[in-house]
C-alpha cells in the first residue's frame, strides 16, 4: 500500500510539474512569435463599456522593430477616425477630418497596458508573477494584472488564444468581475514587411481639407477652431469665468496657450466693410458636466462671441475648482500641429490629450477643453465621460 501511495504521490507531482512547465512554454512560445516580428499588422473590434453604455471601434494597428507604431481607431457610431502615430519624431494623435494633430512628450505605449499592442500584452504578462496560462476545449487563457495609470478600476485581464496559440481576444476587468474593454482580433500578419515610409505623418493629412474647407465641415466642424480657441480662451476662461479661480490655470502647458489670446472673442455682428461675419458655430445648448465632485458646485456661466461662432466657459469652484470650456469643433484650413507635455488618454468614444494639469477633446462635433490645478487625472477622466454620456449620472466620491 505504501508503494502505492507512493507511486500515486510521484505521478500527481509528475503532472504538476508539467502543467506548469507547458505553462511557461507558452509563455515562451508567445514570447518568441512577437520577439522574431520584425513589423506586424493586427485588426479586431474594440468594445469599451462604460456606464452600461457599449463604444465600437475597428481597429488596425501597425508595429515596426525600432518603436514604430501606427494604430487606427474608427469610431463605428459616428466613422470619427483618430490614429495613435509613433515614429522617429514623436508621438502624435491625429484627427484627420479635423486638419490636426497633437505631438506628445511621451513614452506610449509603453506608459500603460495597451490591448492592441502585441508587446504591452506580454509584458503584462511577465510583470505578474501569478499569470496563468490554462488549456480549455477551445485552445488557452492567459490572465494577468494590468496597468492603467489613469483608470486605477481596471484590475485584470483575459488573452485568449486558440489551440495553435493564435491570439483571439482580449478582455479587461475592473475590480467588480466587469468587462469593461474587449478586443476581437480578425486577423494578425506577424509578417507585413512595413517600412519607416509606412508611419509618416504626412499621409495622414488630408490634402483636400487644405486646398479646401468644405462647406460641410465648416458647418459642423470639430476642432481646430476649438484648438485655436481651446488655447486663445485658456487665459479667457480664467479672466472672464472667475475672479477667485483666474490665477489657478495661468500656468498650464501648451494647450493652454490656445485659451491664452482675448482678441479671437468679438462682437458676432461685427462688420469688415459691407461685409459682416457669418457665425457658422454655434452652440446652441451648455452641455453639463454629470459627475461633479463633492462640495463644488457651477459658479459661473457664460457665453463669449468667437470669430466663427461662440464658445460657453463653465467655472466651477469648491473643494475641486476647474473650469471647462465648450464649443463647436471646426476644421483647420492648415494642418495644424499641437505640441502637449503628456500622453493621450482613451476615453469611451475618443482620445483626448492630457498634460500635468489640463486635458482637451472632441467629442460628437464639440470640442471640449478642462483645466484645474485640484483635480486628478482620474477626476478629470469621469468628468469628461460624464459629459458624452447623458443618460447615467455618475455619483462623486
Amino acid at each position: 500500500m505504501k508503494k502505492i501511495a507512493l507511486l500515486v504521490v510521484s505521478l500527481m507531482l509528475l503532472v504538476t510539474g508539467c502543467g506548469k512547465k507547458s505553462s511557461e512554454d507558452l509563455m515562451q512560445k508567445f514570447a518568441d512569435s512577437i520577439t522574431n516580428s520584425k513589423s506586424y499588422i493586427l485588426k479586431g473590434n474594440m468594445e469599451i463599456i462604460s456606464n452600461e453604455e457599449t463604444y465600437t471601434y475597428s481597429l488596425e494597428a501597425s508595429f515596426l522593430k525600432d518603436n514604430y507604431y501606427k494604430v487606427t481607431l474608427v469610431n463605428q457610431t459616428n466613422n470619427h477616425e483618430q490614429v495613435i502615430l509613433r515614429n522617429d519624431d514623436g508621438v502624435y494623435v491625429v484627427t484627420p477630418s479635423l486638419n490636426k494633430s497633437f505631438k506628445f512628450q511621451s513614452e506610449w505605449p509603453d506608459s500603460s497596458s495597451q490591448t492592441y499592442i502585441l508587446s504591452s500584452l506580454l509584458k503584462d504578462m511577465k510583470n505578474d508573477t501569478n499569470c496563468k496560462i490554462t488549456e480549455n476545449e477551445d485552445g488557452y487563457l492567459a490572465q494577468s494584472k494590468v496597468n492603467y495609470p489613469n483608470n486605477s478600476e481596471l484590475s485584470y485581464q483575459k488573452i485568449y488564444f486558440d489551440k495553435d496559440l493564435n491570439l483571439e481576444k482580449v478582455e479587461v476587468y475592473n475590480n467588480n468581475d466587469t468587462v469593461c474593454i474587449k478586443v476581437i482580433f480578425t486577423s494578425l500578419n506577424l509578417k507585413a514587411k512595413l517600412e519607416k515610409e509606412d508611419f509618416a505623418l504626412e499621409d495622414l493629412i488630408d490634402t483636400s481639407i487644405t486646398e479646401t474647407k468644405p462647406e460641410a465641415n465648416k458647418n459642423t466642424s470639430t476642432n481646430n477652431n476649438e484648438t485655436n480657441s481651446s488655447q486663445e480662451n485658456n487665459q479667457t476662461t480664467n479672466n472672464q469665468s472667475s475672479n477667485a479661480s483666474s490665477d489657478k490655470y495661468s500656468n498650464n502647458s501648451n494647450l493652454n496657450d490656445k485659451y491664452s489670446n482675448n482678441s479671437n472673442i468679438t462682437d458676432s455682428n461685427s462688420c469688415s466693410g459691407e461685409e459682416c461675419d457669418t457665425k457658422t458655430s454655434i452652440l446652441d445648448s451648455i452641455i453639463y458636466p454629470l459627475y461633479i465632485p463633492s462640495e463644488t458646485y457651477l459658479s459661473n456661466s457664460e457665453k463669449v462671441d468667437t470669430d466663427e461662432g461662440n464658445r460657453v466657459i463653465l467655472t466651477f469652484a469648491g473643494d475641486k475648482n476647474f473650469v471647462l470650456i465648450e464649443e463647436v469643433a471646426t476644421v483647420s484650413n492648415e494642418f495644424e500641429i499641437i505640441p502637449v507635455y503628456g500622453d493621450p488618454i482613451m476615453l469611451s468614444d475618443t482620445i483626448a490629450a492630457k498634460s500635468a494639469n489640463s486635458m482637451y477633446w472632441t467629442s460628437n462635433n464639440i470640442s471640449y477643453y478642462l483645466t484645474s490645478n485640484d483635480l486628478s487625472t482620474s477626476e478629470m477622466v469621469t468628468i469628461a465621460e460624464s459629459l458624452g454620456n447623458i443618460t447615467t449620472v455618475s455619483v462623486g466620491k
